[in-house]
């Protein structure tokens, strides 16, 4: 735990901008995983936003958790469930079109709140896009039209609480997976933890810290640097005390981008090594990923690769 990335993202504006760019980049390269501390969003407005979203699912959610858990039986299973988690969820659209406004019992105050929170997260994700070109080699913008399609990025919000469960050893809180997006941006409870992440071969804890955000890489730019950055694996324990509260909110690329490894890399490559990663829109990654969310992501970049001779590859132009 004490060896996982934690970056202060101040340490840019200064003598330690330098230092700071290696931990960004050794951690995009070695864990998939790191979590910023002084990311510019306001304590108090984290703290405002946890006490909405527990707020909100204590009025509004935990009832019927605990009716979806009684009328399935799960208080009294004896094996192991594999098809379900054992979480309560809402989802928010914020790009290209917001959906705030038709999700039923948010109070406005909270609406509001979400939406302000919404667009911190946009433009620090577009943020830390930036800072990954900039270690990769890549023009300044490169990644953010990478994502654009023709409507600009997808951005949207997963709130999420796992409730205490009396058999964490037989139901996860949200089964092992990566991410098929961009970047994850995560806000996550600092007093209940349960996130980990595959890393080596063995199960490591996600450390809650008050105020932080943790960011992890998708699938979307492990093609994009064709490998260099990995998305990794990565699961929710549920525990036996507490509610632990989640708000992960993905950038992801448009979906009629065209997504495919920047040439730039693959030129940088070994002459033995060619690209590896198909190219493909990624509406139609999506759908694959969808109904297979928690397998390996390997035979989903295979299976792009299988029908890639059909997709247009124009230029990204980042001017």
């Amino acid at each position: 735990m004490e060896n996982f990335p934690v970056i202060n993202l101040e340490n840019l504006n200064g003598e330690g901008r330098k230092a700071t760019m290696e931990q960004i980049r050794d951690a995009c390269e070695n864990w998939g995983f790191f979590e910023l501390v002084n990311h510019g969003i306001a304590p108090e407005f984290m703290d405002k936003i946890e006490r909405m979203t527990k707020e909100h699912y204590r009025k509004c959610m935990e009832q019927r958790f605990k009716e979806l858990v009684a009328s399935k039986g799960l208080e009294a299973v004896q094996t192991e469930v594999s098809d379900m988690d054992w979480e309560s969820t809402f989802f928010l659209r914020h790009l290209p079109v917001s959906n705030i406004s038709e999700i039923p019992d948010l109070h406005d105050d909270y609406r509001k709140a979400m939406k302000e929170f919404a667009l911190k997260l946009e433009t620090l994700a577009e943020e830390l896009l930036d800072l990954l070109c900039e270690n990769l080699g890549l023009e300044k913008g490169y990644l953010k039209k990478a994502f654009y399609g023709s409507k600009g990025p997808t951005f949207g919000t997963k709130v999420s609480n796992y409730p205490p469960c009396p058999k964490p050893e037989l139901i996860k809180g949200l089964r092992a997976h990566t991410d098929a997006g961009g970047i994850i941006l995560l806000f996550q409870d600092d007093k209940v933890s349960g996130l980990q992440l595959l890393k080596d071969g063995q199960w490591i804890d996600v450390p809650p810290m008050r105020h932080s955000i943790v960011v992890n890489l998708g699938d979307q730019l492990e093609v994009i640097t064709n490998g260099k950055y990995k998305s990794v694996e990565h699961r929710v324990i549920a525990q036996t005390n507490g509610t632990r509260m989640s708000i992960a909110s993905f950038y992801n690329p448009g979906s009629d981008a065209v997504i495919y490894p920047a040439p730039v890399l693959v030129e940088k490559e070994a002459e033995e090594k060619k690209q590896v990663y198909p190219k493909f829109v990624f509406e139609d990654y999506m759908k694959l990923y969808t109904a297979l969310k928690f397998e390996p992501k390997e035979p989903r970049f295979k299976a792009m690769k299988a029908v890639e001779t059909n997709v247009g590859l124009g230029p990204i132009a980042t001017a």
